[in-house]
């Protein structure tokens, strides 16, 4: 007999992941598809990464892990900067045409879900998820709880402004964390400082005739490459990742931080000097115990494994 099983779906800016997972976080099986741009596109993509999954487990719920404001019933969303949903009855509208119970959560509140029962922050009480991909997510957990906020919004600390006057963002405002702080941001940042010093990098100039082929994983991989350029480019996002840590710090004094998403995979090229940035930076330096800073345990399936745990508890 097959054992019972929910499915996951990590919908971000790039890509709709979709993953069947067991009672005890285990990842058995997965679909990706790039995201498209319409609405109607999007939820296509979705039943159709989850329906070929359900032809080959015994599936009893889907949880959506979504980058952007859930409502506080987990069946709208009502704001999504890096995709197309507005005000949109998306669990209903999943559920009907999968046959299954749909709930939604925001990506990051459903990775910290995750890493809390199976991966980085086991055990921890206060436990603050920075899910750094195409932009920043953040989840937050207090006593083992989610902590939405009263609108089902809180913590969205990608779009906390860093940086007065600083970068257009999707959102409408300009300098948000996320436009210094994530995979995009790299790219943008070595693509400005291939603006003003072209002579300096010896790999992305491949690229740099286009500056859309410069993406944040190029920027990585020339990075460890030893190029000059992109490692100033990973220096600048360790900075504006330890400054916006320290802030988060200051707000909900987390025991336990959790680096996800996608850019979390080229830790080892940040990190340390992230960890560097936030300690000069909050408030009390040298006076206070400071959050264990790690990189989530699950990866990439951090908020896919979160959602389907929530699949899990819904039905």
């Amino acid at each position: 007999m097959r054992v019972k099983t929910t499915i996951g779906v990590d919908i971000g800016g790039t890509s709709v992941r979709a993953g069947v997972v067991d009672r005890h976080g285990n990842v058995l099986d997965t679909a990706r598809a790039p995201t498209p741009a319409g609405e109607t596109a999007l939820e296509d993509a979705i039943v159709a990464a989850v329906g070929g999954l359900a032809t080959r487990h015994r599936v009893t719920g889907v949880g959506l892990a979504v980058a952007g404001f859930v409502t506080t019933d987990r069946r709208s969303v009502m704001f999504a900067p890096h995709l197309a949903w507005r005000d949109a009855p998306v669990a209903d509208r999943i559920s009907q045409r999968l046959k299954l119970p749909v709930v939604l959560e925001h990506d990051a509140n459903s990775a910290v879900l995750g890493e809390h029962r199976f991966g980085a922050a086991r055990g921890a009480k206060v436990v603050l998820l920075v899910a750094i991909g195409t932009g920043i997510g953040g989840g937050l957990l207090i006593d083992g709880q989610l902590y939405r906020g009263a609108y089902g919004v809180a913590p969205e600390l990608g779009h906390l402004r860093l940086v007065p006057g600083g970068r257009a963002c999707p959102c409408g405002k300009q300098g948000c964390w996320e436009r210094y702080c994530s995979g995009t941001a790299l790219s943008a940042t070595a693509v400005e400082l291939l603006a003003r010093h072209p002579g300096r990098s010896t790999v992305l100039l491949r690229d740099s005739m286009d500056s859309r082929a410069i993406t944040g994983r190029k920027v990585a991989a020339a990075a460890r490459e030893g190029d000059p350029l992109a490692q100033r480019a990973m220096s600048e996002l360790a900075r504006w990742l330890g400054e916006g840590l320290a802030l988060a710090a200051d707000i909900y004094d987390p025991e336990v931080v959790v680096i996800g998403g996608g850019v979390s995979e080229s830790a080892t090229l940040f990190l340390d000097d992230a960890r560097d940035h936030y300690k000069k930076m909050i408030t009390g330096a040298g006076y206070r115990p400071l959050a264990r800073i790690r990189t989530a345990q699950l990866g990439d399936d951090a908020a896919l494994v979160g959602a389907a745990a929530l699949a899990a508890d819904a039905c």
